[in-house]
């Protein structure tokens, strides 16, 4: 009994224990948290559909395929979809650190369509929110996009440039590629005081940049101080070879370039059941001359060669020994390479001051007053879920580890099942075909001998699942290797002895009036 109360009170101190981290979990979450739209209930309370006529595309509260967890659902393909949610009040992203987060998925896969989002900045007076779509002005536009050649996860900076007031999109020169797969996916990007930005996927940090680099964004955001002088021309006296042929080098008095490459294999032995005296093609038996075909005008009808069945396993003709790599064989003599002493280094143009320079005041990101969706999309089945503007990465984390993470683990093991299911199919496929040709290969005439003891190996292969790699590999080793062997042999020769009768047809055919073919005569 007493044993028993201490194991209550054990059990009750634990689930303490858990209700207080997930407590202190949940506050420090929400401590951090700007924004968050999990897509627990119906959205058409919160998210305004564009009235734009444009955006024909019909948005779905919908389940998560295999959860019990809800998302803004693209349910129709070939349209342009347009929805957007106004925040309580502009979120400011200069001088701390602002966290962009969401999840997307798609159920087939993405071949043409985009998945980002577009951050709006504060609007002109006026507009509404059922007035958005692509000529809303953004602050940022971040999230993957694919079409054709085009895979990236963009992220991309709209500010003000300072010489003329004007707005400029300020593209990340190298973005990270997306996933192309049918599971969920989380895109994070952290956004630094320094103007510092990361971009993770699935939590994974796949590139930081910063957006005063003028190397990460085009076009830059501050301009080089300096540029190259392309009016500037490389010397012709220029030498950048770094290095060059040895001058005091001399060929060696034993080196002789006329050994050739290949030479005959003395050791080959013509294979049993050569059929010299058989050509390599022969008429086609099963040729009939054309109704049509004019004797007189078309010249004497002659049937098309095939190849001669005769020689399929073995070879005909004249047989000629296999070439092999000659052991003495040194090929054109080169003088070694050796430092350049003359090396002057790679030429560049020399740095003139960039006419274009201004020194940049007062940058700023502008705020982020409205968070929407505006894509064209081939395909239907995007999901969205989890929208996040967070204060600190932490918080970006515990929201990706407690919402994502799960649904990405059961999605995993699901895709690595079939992936294993397919593979057995695939493998059964595999066994059949091998099986298939392995008695054809019993049936083959030079293997008369072993017949049986073939067939007794392809039928304890059948009958023993468990065994059946090792023994169709036994059977490969035993019975098809020997057959490459002699059809790799034979192949060289039945080569050589198809251009020395190639040559004689030639020479041939140069003293008389060219072979005809069942074709009519041009014109």
């Amino acid at each position: 009994m007493e044993e028993s109360k201490q194991r209550i009170c054990c059990l009750q101190f634990f689930c303490f224990i858990l209700i207080g981290c997930f407590a202190f979990q949940t506050f420090a979450s929400s401590a951090g948290t700007l924004f968050y739209e999990s897509f627990d209930q119906s959205f058409e309370d919160r998210w305004t559909v564009s009235e734009n006529e444009e955006y024909l595309g019909v948005w779905n509260h919908s389940k998560s395929e295999g959860h019990d967890d809800y998302g803004l659902l693209v349910s129709e393909k070939a349209r342009k979809y347009a929805i957007v949610k106004e925040l309580e009040k502009p979120v400011l992203v200069n001088n701390r650190t602002v966290v962009l987060q969401f999840e997307t998925r798609f159920y087939n896969q993405l071949e043409c369509g985009g998945a980002y989002l577009k951050y709006l900045r504060p609007q002109e007076s006026g507009w509404t929110p059922k007035q958005f779509d692509s000529n809303s002005p953004y602050s940022i536009m971040f999230g993957p996009d694919k079409c054709g050649s085009t895979e990236k996860v963009h992220f991309i900076v709209n500010t003000k440039f300072q010489m003329n007031g004007k707005y400029v999109e300020h593209h990340l020169t190298y973005p990270p590629k997306i996933p192309l797969d049918k599971m969920t996916h989380v895109y994070t990007a952290i956004l630094k005081p320094d103007y510092e930005v990361s971009i993770l996927i699935d939590g994974e940090e796949k590139k930081k940049v910063n957006i005063l680099s003028p190397e990460d964004f085009h076009p830059p955001i501050v301009l080089p101080k300096t540029i190259p002088d392309y009016g500037e021309h490389k010397p012709e006296d220029w030498d950048d070879s770094k290095q060059i042929p040895d001058p005091d080098a001399k060929k060696p008095d034993d080196w002789d370039e006329d050994i050739p490459m290949e030479i005959p294999d003395e050791e080959a032995v013509k294979p049993k059941g050569w059929l010299e005296d058989e050509p390599d093609e022969i008429d086609d038996p099963e040729a009939v001359k054309p109704e049509d075909w004019d004797d007189e005008e078309d010249g004497e009808w002659e049937a098309p060669k095939i190849d001669n069945p005769k020689c399929e396993f073995v070879g005909c003709g004249k047989w000629q020994r296999p070439m092999k790599k000659n052991p003495d064989y040194k090929g054109t003599w080169k003088a070694p390479l050796i430092d350049n002493p003359n090396y002057m280094g790679v030429w560049k143009p020399r740095q003139i001051p960039n006419p274009e320079y201004f020194e940049l005041e007062n940058f700023a990101v502008e705020p982020i007053a409205a968070i929407g969706i505006e894509i064209w999309t081939m395909q239907e089945g995007i999901l969205f879920d989890n929208i996040l503007i967070a204060n600190d990465e932490a918080t970006a984390a515990s929201i990706r580890d407690t919402t994502w993470k799960p649904k990405f683990l059961v999605e995993k093991a699901n895709q690595t099942a079939e992936e294993d299911a397919a593979g057995i199919e695939g493998l059964k496929d595999i066994q059949k075909s091998v099986f298939d040709v392995l008695y054809k290969i019993a049936d083959l005439p030079f293997l008369s001998g072993h017949k049986m003891k073939v067939m007794e190996l392809i039928e304890e292969a059948e009958k023993k699942p468990s065994l059946i790699v090792g023994i169709i590999l036994s059977l490969a080793v035993v019975v098809v290797s020997p057959l490459l062997k002699i059809l790799l042999a034979t192949k060289k020769n039945q080569t050589k002895g198809k251009e020395g009768g190639k040559m004689a047809t030639a020479q041939g055919e140069d003293a008389t009036s060219p072979r005809r073919r069942n074709t009519r005569r041009d014109g």
